[in-house]
Parts: C-alpha cells; sequence; structure tokens
C-alpha cells in the first residue's frame, strides 16, 4: 500500500510539474537514502576534500523484482557497507553490480567494499584506465560506448555522450521512471562550476545537448551534487557552459 501511494504521488507530481516526490528511507551521520521514483532512488554520501570542503555526493540505485543496481559507490568504505548490508539486510535484494560513470573519488572511492563482498563492477573502458593511473580503486568489466543492465525487469542504460566534466563521464537512464542519472557532468540549480582540474569546458554544453536528444523523455534529473530536479537542469548546465561570445 505504501509503495501504492508513493507511486500515485510521483505520477501526479510529473503532472503538476510541482516538486518531485522524495522518501527519505535511511539517514545516518554517513548515509542518506532517498526514493525519488517507483523504482530509483538516491544515496547521498559526504566526501571531505581540501578546495570545498564537505561535499554531499550522489549516486544512484535501481530496484526491481528483487535486484538492484548501484551507480556510483558512496564517497568512502564505511558509507559503502552501509549501502550494501540497507540493500542486502533491510530490502532484501541481490546487488546485480555497481557502476563508476566517471573515475574521480566520489564515484568510485567505496568501491574495494563491494569487491570485498563479490560483487560485480562496470565503468567504461576510458574510466578504467584512468582510475588505475590515480591509483583509485579499479572496475573490474569494461564498455566502449553503451551499456545496457537490467535490474528485474527494468532496463538501464549507460552511454558516453561526449565530454564534459572529464573525458569518460558517462549518464545512465531508466526509461520505466523516465529518470536520468547525469552525475557530476549535470549541475543541481544554483551550483558553480566547481572542479574542472579534468574538464573539456569547450565540450561541456554540446554534451549535455546530445543527453537532451538521446532521451527525450526525461523527466526527472539527478545531478552529482546538489538537490534531485527535472530537466531544469539539463538546460542550467548547458547555459553555464555555451561559450559566452563578445561583440
Amino acid at each position: 500500500m505504501k509503495q501504492y501511494l508513493f507511486n500515485l504521488i510521483f505520477f501526479f507530481s510529473i503532472l503538476a510539474n510541482v516538486t518531485l516526490a522524495q522518501e527519505t528511507l535511511y539517514k545516518s551521520e554517513t548515509l542518506q537514502i532517498q526514493q525519488i521514483s517507483p523504482n530509483t532512488f538516491v544515496h547521498i554520501s559526504y566526501l571531505n576534500t581540501d578546495d570545498f570542503g564537505k561535499v554531499a555526493c550522489n549516486g544512484m540505485i535501481v530496484m526491481n523484482d528483487g535486484e538492484a543496481l548501484v551507480f556510483d559507490t558512496p564517497a568512502n568504505e564505511e558509507a559503502s557497507l552501509e549501502l550494501i548490508n540497507w540493500l542486502e539486510k533491510e530490502q532484501r535484494v541481490k546487488i546485480k553490480g555497481v557502476i563508476a560513470t566517471h573515475f574521480h573519488w566520489d564515484c568510485l572511492g567505496g568501491l574495494n567494499e563491494f569487491h570485498t563482498k563479490g560483487i560485480p563492477s562496470n565503468a567504461s573502458d576510458k574510466t578504467i584506465k584512468l582510475a588505475k593511473a590515480a591509483g583509485y580503486p579499479t572496475p573490474e568489466n569494461g564498455f566502449k560506448k553503451k551499456l545496457t543492465l537490467e535490474a528485474g525487469d527494468l532496463t538501464v542504460i549507460n552511454q558516453f555522450l561526449g565530454e564534459g566534466h572529464t573525458k569518460d563521464n558517462f549518464v545512465t537512464y531508466v526509461p520505466a521512471d523516465k529518470v536520468l542519472f547525469g552525475g557530476c557532468m549535470i549541475k543541481a540549480l544554483g551550483a558553480r562550476e566547481g572542479n574542472l582540474e579534468d574538464a573539456n569546458v569547450a565540450d561541456w554544453s554540446k554534451t549535455v545537448l546530445k543527453v537532451k536528444s538521446t532521451f527525450p523523455k526525461i523527466t526527472v534529473v539527478i545531478p552529482g551534487h546538489g538537490k534531485v530536479g527535472g530537466t531544469e537542469l539539463l538546460d542550467y548546465t548547458e547555459g553555464m557552459f555555451t561559450p559566452k561570445f563578445k561583440p
């Protein structure tokens, strides 16, 4: 009954174009888990950085029919173990895999905990190469441009559409829920440019345009940091990195 009510609220929130339905299912000092659509959840963990202080980092979970996929690990092994325990012990689902959407620490800092539990990991070939070069935990299985996975009866599409925040960043789309996980390539409303150390600023807005044209039915967008929203996050990010030509 509770799931039915959430689905109903989510459906009408989309129709009315109002604040998306979100329900906090788990909260500790190191990890939060929120449900944002019938099969899609956001996990939020925290990364201590020299330049930006304590940063909240978003990842995604897709759950359906007793199976789950995790997109980006929590930022450390402690929070990753919390997430694994919540999925396996409280939700009683099998974690089919964990996927890193780019090579930065906020995407794969907890990867070793997943490997310890025997959970397979995936990333693009570029991400694997860059993670190895950086000395970071490294995903096991690679792909070139596109990888389709399944959680229960749901198809989840992972696709590289161009450079932006990093050379390897790709996005994940859940067609059944019309949810896009943009990772750090997509900015929350009001966010600043953030870490540009490995960015391709010249191509960033063009890549966002490709995301919009490739997945035109998106209704919910999860950024790498900050609040979940709708397609206005894509527009905001595109505008932020569109070249400003002076007359």
